[in-house]
């Protein structure tokens, strides 16, 4: 999962760019960048870490320009190399520069085709570099010295009939304007929002709401499934829907554990959405266990507070912060390695002993992928005197590779894959676990807009809307994700002395 955001304004966007970044960080935490235009010239800063570390006064003060784009980066295969660091830019035609949220189905493929089709290198693996210049050589062939958003439309429309899976995207031509597009199938979200100032109306896309909001952006709305919108550089917007039969089947994931709560995603509010989460979870665990004997909910932070929020309200019991979340360490979900990932989880939260001793504790998270987290948390509460651990899960078990842009590991490495939930309680320590049920995580985001009929559920049901899934897929992105195969990448990257940390 990636962050993105591009800005037209009426005067420097560097900073904007760099605190809609720091908003977005959450989405991904390895590297950042930022591109931005002034006249015929892209200023160009990226590198791996997280935003506040990449930029600096000296880079900030370089990225000179009224209009521009940025990006933070979680891998979704590969180690954490710094030339994958987003935006990418090609020089021909006009000067493009692109950044991209999600994933291409079809990755492999498409280089075969730009290396003997359309004569175009790919130097990373990144599928991203692919979509810059898939997209790069279908505005090239029209060959036009001028190019407008007909040119643009034309070029994405292209997009869309060769390339498969999930993307959201933002780019900037030199000199022309920024624009943005959305796969055919809705998948990965983005949006768009403007404000006006004494020199005009300024325009705004990201990933999510939270950053328009807290720069003063109103949102205008989500870019359509299919759908491609440019900002010229004078700040005129132009929209056209660019896939012959877009659908709407935004991912479901987004509301359970990656967008903020305080963001808005196809008209759904992810605050909202994960208190009927809670809602629709207590009551299934009241069928099970009407006579319960919890004494206190505890959630799990961040995401899943809102959620336990209602748990404990409907459950009639205490809600308490039992965990203390040390601010400086990252998601552990996205981390890139599973040594790392156990060791963060000590560093990350600390126990509060009194919230735990003689009590039976129900822990709530908004999901549960590897189960080493929940393991060593359940851990954690025993030893601060927890009489009994339940834990409870806002989101069904995950058994099932997201191939749209989350890097989830190998099914292998799930720690749902071939456990019932008795067994999986066992390997994680707890006295006993309950799953949210599809069709009442369904129904909680479903209820914040009706309109749309469905959703990308694949990590839960194995059902890939793209129909371009198969054994063979899952067997390539297995040897791409698991643990094992990104620590030897890893290590054949740094015997060959590449630095990770070098500047770009």
């Amino acid at each position: 999962m990636c962050g993105i955001v591009g800005i037209v304004g009426r005067g420097p966007v560097n900073q904007l760019l760099y605190d809609a970044l720091t908003l977005l960080q959450h989405r991904g935490q390895d590297a950042a960048g930022i591109v931005s235009c002034d006249g015929n010239k892209f200023y160009l800063r990226k590198n791996n870490g997280l935003v506040s570390d990449v930029f600096r006064t000296e880079h900030m003060v370089q990225l000179m320009g009224n209009m521009g784009i940025g990006h933070v980066r979680y891998p979704t295969a590969g180690c954490s190399s710094s030339a994958e660091a987003q935006p990418f830019y090609v020089n021909s035609p006009y000067g493009i520069a692109m950044a991209h949220n999600g994933n291409l189905t079809n990755a492999d493929e498409l280089k075969d085709q730009l290396y003997k089709d359309d004569l175009r290198h790919i130097n990373t693996e990144s599928d991203s570099e692919v979509l810059l210049n898939i997209f790069a050589h279908e505005l090239q062939i029209q060959n036009k010295l001028e190019v407008t958003e007909k040119e643009i439309f034309t070029a994405v429309s292209a997009v869309h009939k060769r390339c498969r899976g999930g993307y959201a995207v933002v780019a900037t031509i030199v000199g022309k304007g920024v624009f943005a597009f959305r796969d055919p199938f809705g998948i990965r979200p983005i949006v768009y929002g403007k404000r006006e100032t004494k020199k005009g109306t300024e325009y705004m896309v990201a990933s999510e709401s939270v950053a328009l909001h807290a720069l003063g952006f109103d949102l205008v709305r989500d870019i359509s499934p299919g759908e491609a919108i440019f900002i010229d550089a004078d700040g005129n917007l132009h929209t056209q829907q660019c896939a012959e039969h877009p659908r709407s089947h935004p991912c479901i994931f987004e509301y359970v554990y990656f967008a903020r709560p305080d963001s808005i995603i196809d008209n759904v509010s992810v605050y909202k959405a994960r208190l009927r989460m809670g809602q629709n979870l207590v009551a299934k665990l009241l069928r099970q266990m009407p006579d319960h004997d919890i004494d206190v909910v505890i959630p799990i932070p961040d995401t899943s507070r809102t959620s336990a929020l209602e748990v404990a309200y409907h459950l009639g019991v205490k809600y308490r912060e039992g965990f203390i979340k040390n601010r400086y360490i990252g998601r552990t979900f996205i981390m890139p390695g599973q040594k790392q990932r156990k060791k963060s989880v000590r560093q990350k939260l600390n126990a509060i002993d009194l919230e735990f001793k003689n009590k039976t504790v129900l822990l709530v998270d908004d999901s549960i992928v590897r189960g080493t987290t929940s393991k060593q948390i359940i851990q954690m509460a025993r030893e601060a005197g927890a009489k009994k651990v339940y834990m409870a899960s806002a989101a069904p078990a995950v058994r099932f590779p997201n191939v749209y842009g989350i890097d989830m590991p190998s099914p292998k490495e799930f720690v749902a894959d071939n456990r019932t939930d008795e067994e999986i309680a066992r390997e994680i320590g707890a006295d006993w676990l309950i799953y949210q049920d599809l069709d009442d995580l369904i129904d909680a985001v479903h209820k914040g807009n009706i309109s749309i009929s469905s959703y990308d559920c694949s990590c839960f049901d194995g059902k890939y809307i793209t129909n371009d899934v198969d054994d063979a897929y899952f067997a390539h992105i297995d040897k791409l994700r698991s643990d094992a195969s990104k620590s030897k990448r890893e290590h054949a990257d740094n015997l060959a002395g590449i630095d990770l940390y070098s500047s770009q």
